[in-house]
């Protein structure tokens, strides 16, 4: 049996793998009646670290584990267009690798693309719809440009 550690044809699969895929969670967005409060109360009974986003929780890739990475909390103004077309409370941001291969293979899918990849200097992003009304933005990061910026994080 090949220990996948010590195969040649297995070592770095992980790392240098570009499949257009979900790898993770970038954030969790929703609704409040009143988000610098809210933002307040995580801060002072459960410890988040906030600023006016919310807050920016710190964790290993596994793959990577010298790598930082970053997943973005944050409470929107209840009825913010961000979330629209969606009716939902919230939204999911899903951390992708290969944007523009999952972009494609949605659209031969028949998913609704509701905007074109935009790109950051921290990371590329784009918005679709599920069929059950939720909206989702995907994140190709960036993560060594946020770490380079030095806010703090929640870890």
């Amino acid at each position: 049996m090949s220990n996948s550690k010590n195969d040649p044809a297995q070592m770095g699969t992980a790392e240098n793998d570009t499949t257009p895929k979900v790898t993770g969670i970038g954030g969790i967005f929703f609704f409040s009646e009143n988000p610098s409060g809210t933002r307040d109360w995580y801060s002072k009974n459960l410890g988040l670290e906030v600023n006016e986003y919310g807050s920016s929780f710190e964790f290993r890739n596994a793959n990577r584990p010298d790598e930082i990475n970053y997943l973005q909390w944050s409470p929107f103004k209840k009825g913010s267009e961000y979330f629209a077309p969606s009716k939902k409370e919230f939204m999911i941001n899903y951390r992708v690798q290969n944007i523009e291969g999952l972009v494609r293979n949605l659209r031969k899918n028949g998913v609704t693309v509701l905007d074109e990849i935009e790109t950051y200097d921290y990371g590329k992003f784009v918005h679709i719809m599920d069929p059950f009304g939720n909206k989702i933005e995907f994140w190709e990061p960036i993560d060594s440009v946020l770490t380079k910026i030095g806010s703090a994080t929640t870890k």
